[in-house]
């Protein structure tokens, strides 16, 4: 109640002086029901009437008189069984909301850290896995067989023998698809040409040169054609599935379509240089019966599988021989799979521990609230706005008093009212009822 307010409520007027000064208000004398509030209201009323008889309504003893009134006021407030238990039912809902977030977050912490326990075992057992593949990383030269691994010390006789004749073989087709190619779509042949000399020109590739760009390329990059076949005869076969099978069939076919080709344009241009007048056009039927043009064919296409088959059990020979360094490596793979696997674990660790930490700090924060609601339970809550009520009453009582029965100028008087209404401010902001939010409260442990 602001000082306006309290200075509306008493406006004041020449009354005469009663005799006795204890002579209470005619409030006292109303018979009339009243409410328990109203009643209390008055009671607090007379209180401050009677106090300011005895004091002559002095402002400073008013000081001492509103915190003996705030005491009393704290003292009914506790007898006041039911209404403490109104005012604390809402701390007493929250403190059971409370404890229940505490087991939830206790059963949450519980999970948390056996999950924590299970990711630490995990490591352990990964950290273990892999000290053991490392020692048989480096087991495995020594004693092959301890570890079912069939391997011999050194390359095998085999594989060099089909290293060797592997070498020769694809410096002769080099040597046979140049001088086909070249003799087949850019050579001139005349009549002082064998049949030999026209299919392997041994200057085919400096002829070539000679002749351009476009033909040296061609000459020169055509047997890689013919190896890159060859090399995938050995991959198709290292599968063996239907599809493989197929390739590999296409593969011989488009082959010998190829070699087919260059021997019918070596055959053409030989046939048209000994052709009479009574000759028939060159074509397939004649080229079948010629037996150069199948020399030519089976001369670079028999050579060829036999290229593909000595590379694909050289690459196998070299497989069976390297066969240590492949379990090596399996087990050197796995080595980095688990450690990886190892730290994705301690980020996923990491990230627990802080759960778990952020989880304690919570637990601790619920329960420091926990025990902040026990005390207001346990203590006695204070209505602010009550307080204020009774208090403006008690106050009014005291203000009545001097403005009645204390015999000084209508100057004095009003400067007495003002003392004791800066004193009544000066009360509420104490106790912390001097607030506009009249749901705030003043807790008190008694």
């Amino acid at each position: 109640m602001d000082t306006t307010s309290i200075k509306n409520l008493f406006k004041l007027k020449s009354v005469p002086i009663e005799p006795k000064i204890e002579q209470l208000p005619k409030t006292e004398q109303n018979t009339e029901e009243e409410s328990p509030e109203e009643s209390r209201k008055r009671t607090y009323h007379e209180s401050g009437y009677r106090d300011s008889s005895r004091t002559n309504g002095n402002h400073s003893t008013l000081s001492i008189c509103l915190d003996a009134v705030y005491s009393k006021f704290q003292n009914e407030e506790k007898e006041m069984v039911e209404k403490q238990q109104k005012l604390k039912e809402s701390y007493v809902n929250e403190q059971k909301n409370r404890e229940t977030e505490i087991k939830a977050l206790t059963v949450s912490q519980e999970t948390k850290e056996e999950q924590l326990r299970n990711k630490n075992k995990e490591i352990e057992n990964h950290q273990n896995t892999i000290e053991s593949l490392k020692a048989e990383i480096l087991d495995l030269p020594r004693n092959p067989e301890k570890y079912n691994v069939k391997a011999t010390k050194g390359a095998s006789a085999k594989f060099w023998i089909g290293l060797i004749l592997l070498i020769p073989i694809t410096l002769y087709l080099a040597t046979f698809y140049i001088s086909t190619s070249y003799s087949a779509f850019f050579k001139s042949f005349d009549a002082k040409s064998t049949v030999i000399q026209s299919v392997l020109d041994a200057n085919a590739w400096m002829k070539a040169w000679y002749d351009g760009f476009i033909e040296v390329a061609f000459v020169t990059l055509i047997p890689f054609v013919f190896l890159g076949l060859g090399f995938l005869i050995h991959m198709f076969g290292e599968n063996k599935i239907r599809a493989n099978y197929i390739k590999l069939g296409l593969l011989f076919i488009v082959t010998f379509v190829f070699d087919s080709i260059l021997a019918y344009e070596i055959e053409s241009k030989l046939y048209e240089l000994n052709k009479t007048f009574d000759s028939p056009p060159f074509d397939l039927k004649i080229a079948f019966t010629k037996i150069q043009f199948w020399g030519i064919i089976f001369a670079g296409f028999i050579v060829y599988i036999i290229w593909g088959l000595v590379f694909d059990f050289v690459m196998k020979e070299h497989r069976e021989k390297d066969k240590i360094k492949s379990e090596q490596e399996i087990r050197q793979k796995k080595v980095i799979s688990l450690s990886e696997k190892i730290n994705v674990l301690k980020k996923e660790i990491e990230e627990v521990i802080a759960n778990i930490a952020n989880t304690k700090e919570l637990i601790i924060k619920t329960r420091g609230r926990i025990e902040e609601l026990q005390n207001i339970i346990d203590g006695v809550i204070i209505p602010t706005k009550d307080y204020k009520l009774y208090a403006s009453e008690y106050v009014q009582g005291w203000i009545t008093f001097i403005g009645e029965k204390i015999a000084v100028s209508r100057t004095e008087k009003q400067t007495m009212i003002d003392d004791c209404i800066a004193t009544y401010n000066t009360n509420l902001e104490n106790v912390g009822a001097n607030s506009d939010n009249q749901n705030l409260v003043y807790l008190s442990s008694l």
